[in-house]
């Protein structure tokens, strides 16, 4: 099913985010992963684009997975890496394997590259591969930045690119992780007085680690809210109390978007199981409550 259908008929969907194996050797466990969130009757997962050699592949054969145990699946698929003969062979996988959803990205340029040496031409921005993946009837999704794009010069600069996937026909936006709500509000109102007017995912990343912290900031510069850091600070060395607090935190993050009327909550699972299951234990009856 196609997530565009599945708006039509959720008020709001709850999503979950998990990764492709680095070593082969570990792909059973991730189809693992992939059934047992399953199990918990998400309205789709999204699976990320392993990059470079034969973990590409694993992308869509676990979104296969995903999609034999019954619910939908988002593959990712990037710029980076790419060339318009290797999107092709790409898509006619996806189509063979039964993917309707994909979400279109730039990617992250590798290290010691540039954007240039890193992609071709007619592949060198997201909007360019929305426009293959619509002709191609996929429903398609795009990134989106609520604290601006670490290479905008502005969030001003970061929503006219944003335009550019928006007129090239994205059905929706997920955001990049957040931990302080109002960074989201403020980035939807923004949005809105740019005419953008899609639905939005909402990005929620348990930090179940005080490492993590460091981590997230690094891969995207996240704000870390002040109660975060002090939790952080707090539980560093004791791991169960800081995974009991880190649940509770983003089960307020996501109690409280859910309030607001927040189109979406998607969580990235970083492949962990029980942390997603203790979430969705919290807030189970709320969706029911709020798609009744």
């Amino acid at each position: 099913m196609k997530i565009s259908e599945i708006l039509q008929k959720k008020k709001i969907t709850l999503s979950f985010e998990i990764f492709p194996p680095k070593q082969q050797a570990n792909f059973n466990n991730v189809v693992n992963t992939a059934v047992n969130l399953s199990s918990l009757n998400p309205d789709f997962m999204s699976i990320t684009y392993g990059a470079g050699g034969t973990t590409r592949g694993n992308t869509v054969e676990i979104a296969q997975k995903i999609l034999e145990s019954g619910t939908p699946a988002l593959a990712h698929l990037t710029c980076v890496g790419n060339t318009e003969e290797s999107i092709k062979s790409d898509i006619q996988k996806m189509k063979t394997a039964g993917i309707q959803n994909i979400l279109a990205l730039r990617g992250d340029v590798p290290q010691g590259q540039t954007i240039e040496s890193a992609t071709t031409e007619s592949l060198r921005h997201a909007d360019q591969l929305v426009t293959i993946l619509k002709k191609e009837g996929f429903c398609v999704g795009g990134a989106c930045y609520p604290e601006g794009h670490p290479e905008s010069a502005n969030r001003a600069d970061d929503i006219e690119n944003l335009k550019y996937k928006v007129d090239a026909g994205v059905d929706f936006l997920t955001t990049q992780m957040f931990f302080d709500n109002n960074m989201l509000y403020s980035y939807l109102y923004r949005l809105q007085s740019k005419g953008i007017h899609l639905p939005v995912f909402a990005g929620i990343m348990p930090i179940v680690n005080s490492n993590q912290v460091e981590r997230m900031v690094k891969l995207s510069s996240a704000y870390i809210p002040e109660k975060l850091l002090s939790i952080c600070d707090r539980f560093a060395d004791n791991a169960p109390a800081m995974r009991q607090a880190g649940i509770a935190y983003a089960t307020d993050q996501i109690i409280d978007l859910i309030s607001n009327g927040i189109r979406g909550i998607h969580i990235y699972a970083m492949n962990k199981v029980d942390v997603v299951t203790d979430i969705v234990k919290n807030i189970d009856r709320i969706m029911e409550a709020v798609n009744d």
